[in-house]
C-alpha cells in the first residue's frame, strides 16, 4: 500500500515538474535589441524612434508579450551614429544579451555595416528609419527587413513632384545639396537619374556635398545664391536640415530660390514650427496626419500623446512602433519566437500597421510603404505646420522593378 502511495506521489511530482518546466519555457522573455544613434547626428530621430518602440512593447507586454506568453525585454545600445561602433554594440547585444532581433539604426551606413553581423549570428535585423536601398537591394540577407520607404522609393516620389512643378513653372536648371554619406548620395543619385528620364529638359548646374554633421553652411548658401538656379533640390536630414534652414533664412534664401525635396518630418515641423519657411515643398516618410483614418494610427497617436505628455509622434516614432508590430505579427504567423521560423514567414508577409495593410516584398524584404510629398503650411488642428496638399505616392508607383534588383545582385557576384 505504501509502495503504491509512494508511486502516486512520485508520478504527481514528476507531472508537476513537467508542468512547471513547461511554464518556465513558455514564459521565456523575448530579448529585443535596440541599437540606435542616441548621440551624433542621429540623436533627434533615434530618441523619437525609441519612444515608439517602448510604447509598442508596453502595449504588447500588457497582453502577456509575444504569443501572449513571451514578455519583451528591451536591451538598448548607442551606436553613436558610427559604423564601427554600431558593429561592436550589435555584437555585444547578440553575444552578451542574447537578443533575437535588433532594430537598427538612424544611419544607413551603420545599418549596412551591421547587416552581415546579424546574418552571421542568425539574428533578425529591422531597419526602421535608415533607408538606403542597399540595406536590402544588394548583399541580400534573409534576416534583414526594412519598414521605411527606401532611397529609391523616396527619390522616385520626389522626382514625380519636382517634374510636375518644373513643367508648371518653366524651370530649366537646378542645384543639388546633399549630405555626403550613404543616404544623401543614394537619394541624390536616384533623383538626378530619374529626373533625366521624366523631365529631360532639366539640367543639373552644380552638385554640392556638405559633410554629414556640417555646422557651417554659409559658403554653400552664398554659392547657390550666386548661381541663381531655378530651384535647389535638397537631401539633408535631422540636425543638418535644421542647421541649414536656420542659417539660410537670414539671407532671404527661401524667398529667392525655390527649395524642394528637403525632408521635413514631423520632428522638424514641431521643433522648427516658428521658423520653418512656409511653402517649402518637402518629402516625408511616415507622417501620422496622413493616416488618421486608420484605426491603428488613431489609437497610436492617442496612446503616444498620453504617455509622452501630449507630444505628437514623429515619423520616426511611427516607424519604430510599426517595426515592433511587424515583428509581433511575424511571431504570430510562425507560432513561435524561433528566429529562423519567424524570418521565413515574414518574407512576403502582409502586416497591419499604422500606415495600413502593407506587404514585405519577397524579393528584398522591403515593406511596400508609401512616401509623402506636400507643402509646408499651417493647419488649425495642430500647433505646428504640417504638409498640406499632401500627395501619397504608393510603393507600387515608386519601387524599383524586381528585374533591376536581380541584375544588381548578379553584377555583385561577378
Amino acid at each position: 500500500m505504501k509502495s503504491k502511495f509512494l508511486g502516486i506521489v512520485v508520478a504527481v511530482a514528476l507531472l508537476l515538474g513537467f508542468i512547471i518546466s513547461g511554464n518556465v519555457a513558455a514564459a521565456e522573455p523575448y530579448h529585443l535589441g535596440v541599437a540606435l544613434g542616441f548621440t551624433g547626428t542621429g540623436t533627434l530621430y533615434s530618441k523619437d524612434q525609441l519612444e515608439g518602440i517602448q510604447l509598442a512593447v508596453e502595449e504588447i507586454n500588457a497582453k502577456g508579450g509575444f504569443l501572449g506568453k513571451h514578455p519583451i525585454k528591451i536591451f538598448q545600445q548607442d551606436t553613436q551614429t558610427k559604423p564601427d561602433v554600431g558593429v561592436r554594440t550589435v555584437k555585444d547585444l547578440i553575444l552578451r544579451d542574447k537578443v533575437r532581433a535588433v532594430i537598427n539604426d538612424y544611419s544607413s551606413a551603420v545599418a549596412v555595416a551591421v547587416k552581415p553581423i546579424c546574418r552571421e549570428y542568425k539574428v533578425l535585423h529591422i531597419a526602421a528609419i535608415s533607408n538606403s536601398e542597399n540595406i536590402t537591394k544588394v548583399n541580400y540577407s534573409p534576416y534583414t527587413f526594412q519598414v521605411v520607404p527606401n532611397t529609391y522609393m523616396q527619390a522616385k516620389a520626389a522626382s514625380y513632384a519636382v517634374a510636375q512643378m518644373a513643367q508648371k513653372k518653366g524651370w530649366k536648371e537646378y542645384v543639388t545639396l546633399a549630405s555626403d554619406y550613404e543616404w544623401g548620395r543614394a537619394t541624390q543619385e536616384e533623383v538626378v537619374a530619374d529626373l533625366k528620364r521624366v523631365a529631360p529638359f532639366l539640367k543639373v548646374k552644380k552638385e554640392l556635398w556638405p559633410k554629414l554633421g556640417e555646422t557651417q553652411f554659409t559658403s554653400f548658401i552664398t554659392s547657390m545664391m550666386g548661381m541663381k538656379p531655378d530651384f535647389v533640390y535638397a537631401c539633408l536630414a535631422s540636425k543638418d536640415n535644421v542647421t541649414f534652414t536656420e542659417q539660410a533664412k537670414p539671407y532671404g534664401f527661401f524667398d529667392k530660390i525655390p527649395y524642394v525635396g528637403s525632408m521635413q518630418s514631423v520632428t522638424e515641423l514641431i521643433t522648427e514650427a516658428k521658423t520653418l519657411p512656409r511653402g517649402l515643398v518637402a518629402i516625408s516618410r511616415a507622417p501620422f496626419f496622413a493616416h488618421m483614418d486608420v484605426p491603428m494610427m488613431a489609437s497610436f497617436v492617442k496612446n503616444y500623446r498620453a504617455k509622452f505628455n501630449g507630444k505628437y509622434p514623429s515619423d520616426w516614432a511611427v516607424m519604430g512602433y510599426d517595426a515592433v508590430y511587424a515583428l509581433k505579427q511575424g511571431v504570430e504567423k510562425a507560432g513561435t519566437i524561433d528566429t529562423d521560423k519567424v524570418k521565413d514567414v515574414m518574407k512576403g508577409l502582409t502586416v497591419d500597421l499604422t500606415r495600413g495593410k502593407l506587404q514585405f516584398r519577397p524579393i528584398d524584404n522591403q515593406l511596400r510603404c508609401s512616401s509623402y510629398v506636400g507643402v509646408v503650411g499651417d493647419d488649425p488642428k495642430y500647433p505646428f505646420p504640417i504638409l498640406k496638399d499632401l500627395i501619397e505616392i504608393k510603393a507600387s508607383d515608386c519601387e524599383r522593378p524586381e528585374a533591376e534588383i536581380i541584375e544588381a545582385r548578379k553584377a555583385e557576384k561577378k
